[in-house]
């Protein structure tokens, strides 16, 4: 199976630049998988496709503003910072993206703002640094105060204010990622109320969302591709739920991978679970997704659940259509 079988043309200007003004008005393409059709409805719509036995599950993942920008010590020239996941308990330590990272050895420092200085330990085989910020901060603290929200490189501006409350889902709530499950971002409190009126259980997952989820794949035969592993927690209370219900619809690729992790190797830990056409499904009876960049570990995860030539087929109407696409943009749901 080879990566330039999940292509595709898009139009520059359909790539969303910013959300809309209301969560739930984006536009929902549904794939019905047996009959091979689709139609073209408002998310506002999705309660409307649940019913009691089913179980929506989320992921409450929460994104850290874990973009930092400074320069080196004693040198110009500004040093952009992408925080992935710290490395043991006192969260000084992280694995992370340094750009430009060519130049950057180790021992060099970072300074930012505020006095915060990093140093870098060391290199990781795939481009990632290990850095360690000074003792006697918080660093959290210090995210809260001068990180910037992660946006992804497609959306061409800087980050703002609002992003801080619009590139986090309404029920975010454990700190850890570092790009948005972004298939969650359409939900409103009201929208959420909508599905237990339709008589759908909730049950929540957490999967901090790293380099795993959005790192290139660059071997032409995709089975020889290996994720980054990101970490996942699924309570006793959540895991009783999901396994109740007779149906699961899974909110983003990443509630999909961590409900395949948890029927493959339990409840928490480490996954680098790589889904490509031919994956056997156990958990995941239909799934929520915003429409994903060609050649991705994303796509695939999508093309393996709904069929390769049905979902470009989809992706090509999406096109024609007008959709909204990536993470501002519109979705997809697949039943």
């Amino acid at each position: 199976m080879n990566l330039s079988e999940f292509d595709y043309q898009l139009p520059e200007e359909l790539i969303a630049q910013r959300p809309l003004e209301r969560r739930e008005d984006s536009r929902m393409l549904v794939l019905y998988r047996q009959e091979q059709r689709w139609e073209d409805r408002r998310f506002s719509d999705f309660p409307s496709f649940l019913r009691a036995g089913d179980c929506l599950v989320l992921n409450n993942s929460r994104v850290i503003p874990s973009r930092l920008f400074g320069h080196r010590a004693g040198r110009p020239g500004r040093i952009e910072v992408l925080l992935l996941q710290p490395v043991g308990g006192d969260r000084r330590t992280w694995k992370a993206l340094v750009r430009p990272g060519r130049k950057m050895f180790v021992g060099e420092v970072i300074e930012f703002e505020h006095g915060l200085k990093a140093q870098i330990l060391e290199h990781g085989e795939r481009g990632e640094r290990t850095v360690r910020f000074v003792e006697g901060v918080d660093i959290d603290q210090e995210l809260e105060r001068i990180g910037h929200m992660p946006l992804p490189p497609y959306i061409r501006r800087p980050d703002e204010l609002s992003d801080k409350e619009r590139y986090q889902t309404v029920y975010a709530k454990e700190k850890g990622s570092v790009a948005a499950p972004t298939a969650g971002l359409h939900f409103t409190p009201e929208i959420l109320a909508q599905c237990r009126q339709s008589g759908a259980d909730i049950a929540h997952v957490t999967l901090h969302v790293g380099l795993g989820t959005f790192q290139p794949i660059h071997a032409e035969d995709v089975a020889t591709h290996r994720l980054h592993t990101e970490r996942y927690e699924v309570t006793e209370d959540n895991e009783t739920r999901i396994r109740a219900a007779e149906r699961r619809i899974a909110v983003g690729t990443t509630s999909v991978r961590t409900l395949e992790s948890l029927a493959i190797q339990g409840s928490s830990g480490e996954t680098g679970l790589f889904i490509y056409p031919g994956f056997h499904f156990q958990m995941t009876g239909a799934m929520l997704t915003n429409f994903h960049l060609p050649r991705t570990s994303l796509l695939l995860l999508v093309s393996a659940f709904g069929g390769k030539d049905f979902v470009l087929s989809a992706y090509r109407h999406a096109v024609e259509q007008r959709y909204r696409f990536y993470s501002y943009g519109d979705c997809m749901l697949i039943v």
